[in-house]
C-alpha cells in the first residue's frame, strides 16, 4: 500500500460548520435579496466575498455596469461621427478656399481636450474590467 500524505485543504474547500447571524430590517432583507439577485451569488457567498476575501474589493451590478458602458459607447460612436462631420465640412471649405485660420484655432485645443477625456475615459473602463474581474 502506498502511504497518502493528506493535503491541507485550501479555505474554499474546507468544510463549512460554524454558522453566523445578521439581523436585518425588512427594507434590508429586501435590498440584500435584490443585491443576491442582481449579482446572482448567494448571500452567504456576497457575505464571504465582501467581509472575508475580499473587504477592499466592491460587489458590483455587473448588469447595470453594462448598460451604463453600453450608453458610453453609443455616446463616444456619436462624439467620433461628429468630429468626422466637422472635418469633412472643414475639408469642403479648405476646396473652397474659405477655410478660415480662426476656425482651425478654435478647434484645435477642442479636438486635444476631446482626446485627452476619451484617454482618461479608457482608463477608466480599463480599471472597471479589472475590478470586475477581481470579484469572480
Amino acid at each position: 500500500m502506498k502511504n497518502r500524505i493528506k493535503k491541507r485543504k485550501s479555505a474554499s474547500h474546507e468544510q463549512r460548520s460554524r454558522r453566523f447571524e445578521l439581523r436585518l430590517s425588512e427594507a434590508e432583507r429586501t435590498q440584500f435579496l435584490d443585491l443576491e439577485k442582481a449579482l446572482g451569488l448567494s448571500r452567504a457567498d456576497i457575505v464571504r466575498i465582501r467581509v472575508l476575501q475580499h473587504s477592499k474589493k466592491m460587489l458590483v451590478n455587473t448588469a447595470e455596469i453594462m448598460k451604463l458602458l453600453d450608453g458610453i459607447g453609443t455616446e463616444i460612436g456619436r462624439s467620433g461621427n461628429n468630429i468626422n462631420q466637422l472635418a469633412k465640412h472643414a475639408n469642403t471649405l479648405q476646396q473652397q478656399g474659405m477655410l478660415h485660420s480662426n476656425l482651425i484655432r478654435d478647434l484645435a485645443p477642442l479636438l486635444t481636450e476631446y482626446i485627452r477625456l476619451q484617454r482618461r475615459l479608457e482608463q477608466s473602463i480599463r480599471q472597471l474590467i479589472r475590478l470586475i474581474r477581481g470579484q469572480t
